[in-house]
C-alpha cells in the first residue's frame, strides 16, 4: 500500500516494529483502506528474540538475519527469559493505540512465531530450503532442543497474553516452517510443545494455529492445539477441513491469485467459499502472506467478492 510505503521511507522495518504511533497507524490505515472484518497488529515474529540475546536485524536488500546463531547446547544456556511487560512494551503499547483507533465492531489480532519456527530461526541465522543446522540440532541434541523448545514455549505463551491484556481480541500463532518436517518427527520434538504452549495461554481469546507446506501434519497440530486451524493454499480447502474435524478454519486463497484477471479471482474466491458451505467457524483468508507487488485494489476487489457471496 502506498501508505506504509511512505512511512517505510521514513524508518526501517525494525523501527516500525518498536514504534507503537506508528506501527499503530499503519495497521489501522490498512483495515479503514481495505475495509477488512478484522485488524491484525503490525509487528514480526522475531520481535521476541532480541530481549532473549539474539542479534536481530533486517537488512533492506533480504529477509531477516541472527548475528549470533545458536550451534551448541551452552548457547542454549546464555538466553533469557523474556518478560513481555518490560521488554515488549512497544508491543503492548501499539495494540492500546490500536484498539482505541479502530471501530469496536473491528477485532484486533495479535500473534507470535511458533517454538518450531523461531528455533529454526536461531539455529538457521535466517531462512532456509533444508533446514539442516536445525533439523542437526534437533536429533543430535535432544536435550538441549528440549530447553529450547521449553524455554520459547513459555516466552511465547507470556508474549500472546500480555497482547491480549493490551487489547488483542484474537490471536495467531504462526509456524510458517512446520511443514518441513515428517509427522513422526512433529509428534516427538514439535507435538509435547505446543500443547504446553496453548496450555499455558490464560486469555480465553480465540487462537488460529497456523502452518504453511502442512498437508503431512494438520491432524497432529488439530491435537496441538488451538480453536482455529490456518489451512494454506497448497491444500484443497473442504478436503482439509474434513481431515483437522470440527473446528473453525480460516483460509485459503493462493496470494498469487491477486493477480489473476478479475473473472479468475472471483472463480477461485467462490470456489472456497462453496466448498465451505456455509458452515459456522470459517474466516475466508489468504494461504499464506500478502506479496508486497500486489495490487491493492484487487484486494480491495476480494474483500467485496467475499462480502458479496450469497447476497
Amino acid at each position: 500500500m502506498r501508505e506504509y510505503r511512505e512511512v517505510r521511507r521514513k524508518v526501517s522495518f525494525l523501527d516500525l516494529c518498536k514504534r507503537p504511533e506508528l506501527a499503530a497507524e499503519v495497521t489501522v490505515t490498512a483495515q479503514r483502506r481495505l475495509q477488512t472484518d478484522a485488524a491484525i497488529i503490525f509487528s514480526d515474529i522475531l520481535v521476541l528474540l532480541e530481549p532473549m540475546g539474539m542479534q536481530l536485524d533486517y537488512p533492506d536488500n533480504g529477509g531477516p538475519r541472527l548475528g549470533n546463531r545458536i550451534r551448541t547446547s551452552a548457547d542454549v544456556q546464555k538466553l533469557r527469559e523474556v518478560q513481555p511487560g518490560e521488554t515488549l512494551a512497544f508491543v503492548h503499547e501499539a495494540l492500546r493505540l490500536t484498539r482505541a483507533a479502530l471501530p469496536k465492531d473491528i477485532p484486533l489480532i495479535g500473534f507470535a512465531g511458533a517454538p518450531f519456527t523461531l528455533a529454526s530461526y536461531m539455529l538457521e541465522g535466517g531462512s532456509s530450503r533444508h533446514y539442516r543446522h536445525t533439523k542437526a540440532f534437533m536429533y543430535n541434541e535432544p536435550r538441549a532442543w528440549q530447553a529450547l523448545m521449553e524455554l520459547l514455549s513459555r516466552c511465547v505463551a507470556s508474549h500472546l497474553d500480555g497482547q491480549v491484556a493490551a487489547g488483542a481480541q484474537a490471536l495467531q500463532v504462526f509456524d510458517s516452517w512446520v511443514g518441513c518436517l515428517s509427522p513422526a518427527d512433529y509428534a516427538e520434538y514439535v507435538l509435547p510443545h505446543m500443547r504446553a504452549l496453548f496450555a499455558r495461554l490464560h486469555a480465553e481469546v480465540p487462537v488460529i494455529h497456523f502452518g504453511t507446506h502442512t498437508a503431512q501434519l494438520l491432524t497432529l497440530m488439530r491435537e496441538a492445539g488451538g480453536t482455529i486451524i490456518g489451512i494454506d493454499h497448497y491444500l484443497d480447502f473442504g478436503r482439509a477441513w474434513e481431515q483437522v474435524g470440527d473446528v473453525g478454519v480460516q483460509g485459503n486463497l493462493d496470494p498469487a491469485a491477486l493477480f489473476a484477471e478479475r473473472a479468475v479471482l472471483r472463480r477461485k474466491t467462490h470456489d472456497i467459499l462453496r466448498q465451505a458451505a456455509g458452515k459456522r467457524g470459517h474466516i475466508f483468508n489468504l494461504g499464506h502472506g500478502i506479496l508486497p507487488e500486489t495490487p491493492v485494489d484487487n484486494v480491495l476487489a476480494l474483500v467485496d467478492m467475499v462480502h458479496a457471496y450469497g447476497h
